[in-house]
């Protein structure tokens, strides 16, 4: 772990360098244990792929004090009510068809693979949740299986549909609004993202887990997906 001032009451909180299961895993332990110890001096705590940045009250503690707080918070041995442990796996379902996933042939052409194989392969691999941001609720999940992975398009649409559900990489996303975006989309969710009238916000946090479930054309509208929605 390692600290570093940002300004005088925020600091950079790092836990290594390389994105994976064990640093998001770090990352949610402390964020758990600042929120649990610290709720009194925090001002703004916002997890990410493999730091925190956290903001405090400066009339409360110095940017000194404030380093010895939250390396006692993060080392100490004392769980409590935390709710640490086991992450909360979040179920998405998912419309895969050329109809919505405007890439979907394109994915599958650039990994030689059929439509039905890269739905299986997105659909089965577990994803952590490793930042959120761009847009409200925009979850950036990790990591998509190599076979599937594909860069971001070139050129980026102006327009990309409510839920659309896109691969940039070896990283997934769904887009919680109409937006302009690059990620390749290979399908779409009719599950709102975001809840504007929840103290949560989005409807995944980082430190979540997602899983995709395939459905069919029926069930997308029967649900409240739209195909025609830009």
């Amino acid at each position: 772990m390692r600290i570093e001032s940002v300004n005088e009451n925020t600091c950079m909180v790092y836990f290594g360098d390389q994105i994976g299961a064990e640093s998001a895993g770090l990352v949610k332990q402390a964020t758990d244990r600042l929120r649990r110890d610290m709720s009194d001096l925090i001002v703004d705590l916002v997890p990410s792929y493999t730091s925190i940045l956290l903001t405090w009250d400066l009339e409360q503690a110095d940017r000194f004090a404030m380093a010895r707080r939250v390396r006692s918070a993060i080392d100490s041995d004392d769980h409590g009510s935390t709710g640490e442990g086991a992450a909360r796996i979040v179920e998405l379902p998912v419309y895969y068809d050329p109809e919505v996933g405007l890439d979907l042939e394109d994915v599958c052409e650039h990994a030689g693979l059929s439509r039905d194989e890269v739905v299986r392969i997105h659909s089965e691999q577990l994803y952590q949740v490793y930042a959120i941001g761009f847009a409200p609720g925009f979850a950036y999940l990790g990591s998509t299986d190599e076979r599937i992975a594909i860069p971001r398009k070139s050129t980026p649409r102006l327009k990309v549909p409510t839920g659309s559900v896109g691969i940039a990489g070896t990283q997934t996303a769904i887009y919680p609004s109409c937006t302009p975006g690059g990620w390749q989309i290979i399908g779409r969710t009719p599950q709102k993202m975001v809840d504007w009238d929840s103290d949560s916000l989005a409807l995944v946090q980082v430190g979540d887990q997602v899983r995709f479930r395939a459905i069919s054309r029926d069930e997308f509208l029967e649900l409240g997906g739209k195909v025609d929605e830009l």
